[in-house]
């Protein structure tokens, strides 16, 4: 993981205070955002872009319920699908690539804390996760800060990814491991 990925926030100061303050806003928004269904797809992505502070393209299809811890370190690319009940925290900044398709009950969590008892609840670490283009994450995947997924790669469904994936790649499992490769250039 590469290091200057990494953000830490320390409890009881002002970078604290605006990512708690954070939080309370993309829970104003993200409320909103869950009373609407699929047939407001115009809507749902015009709170969504409210909430991540982007203008996103016709392309973008997310199906609430939605949650996040934040909001405004997500980027997205065109084309994206984003289906029912996924968790995005996005602390340490959160890229999705054009055309990616992200199943149901997906979590993409980028922060976390330090194991020491001692430290565990003033700091906040976030670290940046990159979803490359044309990239397939399936139903209930997790995905852990500080990793990219490759280009036109899969994330098979439960699995838990902690290290990158590399481009073209077929992962499963938990840890998720390498199973195949698969073909970046195929087309329905």
């Amino acid at each position: 993981m590469d290091e200057g990925r990494t953000r830490i926030v320390h409890g009881r100061t002002p970078e604290s205070a605006k990512m708690v303050a954070n939080v309370r806003r993309a829970a104003t928004i993200t409320a909103a955002l869950n009373r609407l269904t699929f047939n407001d797809a115009d809507e749902v992505r015009a709170i969504f872009s409210e909430l991540i502070g982007q203008p996103l393209d016709e392309g973008f299809v997310l199906i609430p319920p939605f949650h996040t811890a934040g909001g405004d370190e997500i980027r997205v690319g065109k084309n994206v699908f984003i289906n029912q009940n996924c968790t995005f925290y996005d602390l340490g900044g959160l890229h999705i690539g054009d055309d990616v398709m992200i199943g149901p009950n997906v979590s993409i969590i980028t922060t976390g804390h330090p194991v020491e008892p001692s430290q565990r609840r003033s700091t906040t670490i976030g670290k940046r996760i990159i979803i490359e283009r044309n990239v397939w994450i399936a139903a209930g995947a997790i995905i852990i800060g500080g990793v990219t997924v490759g280009e036109n790669s899969v994330v098979a469904a439960g699995a838990v990814v902690t290290r990158d994936v590399p481009p073209n790649s077929l992962v499963a499992g938990n840890p998720a491991k390498f199973i195949r490769a698969v073909d970046g250039d195929a087309t329905p």
